[in-house]
């Protein structure tokens, strides 16, 4: 039997709360009938639909609390009245004290970060922590980070997120040096913001064993699958992010009014209907639903807020693969070897 993976919930995160939470987990089991489920939230709301599902229930156990982190508020809020008390506190501090190997949340971005970061610290010479997101492509999936977790960045902090990135990588695609490129207007060195191409300068002249870096990325190379790893800051890594997903939404509903507007059309959606089922899963945002939280001493999936319990199965699916390819560890090595090269060695960085 596979060893157990403990997974801690956030049960009233999100927009649709506990009814989301426990059917994504019970999908989530049935696939994975190795995982066992900490809920947390309020036991009136939780309990009935666990109880609903034997299974589950046999799985998991719930933890009360009748505190939940509002999606509308700021950091800084729910710090202050959730801490030590909100179901997405709890969550956080079960990996923290090793009650859990992950935690799940569809809530509020900036809380979770927050409370993560306040939580669990990041990791030796990482300051701040990323979101990094799994991206269909036409090659298969990309790994893009950040998409959301702070604004801005220095060459250093980019360089790291290379590393992160990259580990990432190797673990979910199998990829013994995944390629590497910084999100950029342009590929040619000459091109965009000095933190950018100070990092670009790194990650060449270091030549790393760990990673291929193979020069700058546009935005259109994303979807392309030019690369494994597209490095970006968290300010235009979000907003690739939700132009992306928009335009899924947006195709999606041409098709949809286009394949209604004629009886020639309606038969052709007949004909075409295996082809189209197929663009249909493979432009199903659930699929890469969830977020992983790199650069922290502990593992945190962040799933959108309005999906469904197909997408936060999908979450779930990700924190446990995480956890069962031992993810942070690899992580830890990696950025362990990073810090340890001479900064001179990589073109005088500062340190």
């Amino acid at each position: 039997m596979s060893q157990k993976v403990r997974i801690a919930l956030d049960s009233m995160g999100g927009d649709h709360g506990p009814a989301i939470v426990v059917a994504g987990a019970d999908l989530a089991l049935t696939r994975h009938p190795e995982c066992e489920f900490v809920f947390f939230g309020d036991k009136t709301q939780v309990a009935p639909f666990v109880a609903e599902r034997p299974a589950l229930k046999a799985a998991s156990r719930l933890v009360h609390t009748d505190i939940a982190v509002r999606m509308e508020d700021k950091p800084s809020q729910a710090l202050r009245y959730g801490r030590w008390k909100s179901s997405m506190w709890l969550a956080i501090d079960a990996v923290k004290k090793k009650q859990a190997d992950v935690a799940v949340s569809a809530g509020n971005t900036g809380a979770l970060m927050a409370m993560s970061k306040f939580e669990l610290k990041t990791l030796p010479g990482i300051e701040r922590p990323a979101i990094a997101a799994l991206w269909p492509t036409l090659r298969g999936e990309s790994i893009v980070l950040d998409v959301g977790a702070s604004i801005g960045a220095d060459a250093e902090h980019l360089v790291d997120l290379a590393v992160m990135g990259a580990a990432t990588a190797r673990i979910l695609f199998g990829v013994v040096r995944p390629t590497v490129g910084l999100l950029n207007i342009g590929v040619e060195e000459a091109k965009g913001l000095e933190q950018v191409r100070e990092a670009g300068r790194i990650l060449r002249e270091a030549q790393s064993p760990d990673l291929d870096y193979t020069g700058f990325v546009e935005g259109d190379d994303i979807g392309k699958g030019k690369v494994d790893v597209v490095v970006t800051e968290g300010f235009a890594g979000n907003i690739a992010l939700k132009t992306a997903e928009g335009t899924a939404r947006q195709i999606a509903e041409y098709l949809r009014t286009a394949m209604g507007r004629s009886l020639r059309a309606r038969i052709g959606y007949l004909l075409a209907r295996p082809a189209l089922a197929q663009l249909r899963e493979r432009m199903d945002p659930r699929r890469a639903n969830g977020g992983v939280f790199l650069g922290l001493n502990g593992i945190v999936i962040k799933s959108h807020g309005g999906t469904d319990a197909e997408g936060f199965a999908a979450a779930i699916e990700l924190g446990y693969g995480v956890v069962h390819e031992n993810l942070l560890a690899k992580i830890t090595a990696a950025l362990g070897r990073q810090h340890n090269e001479p900064r001179q060695a990589l073109g005088g960085a500062a340190s």
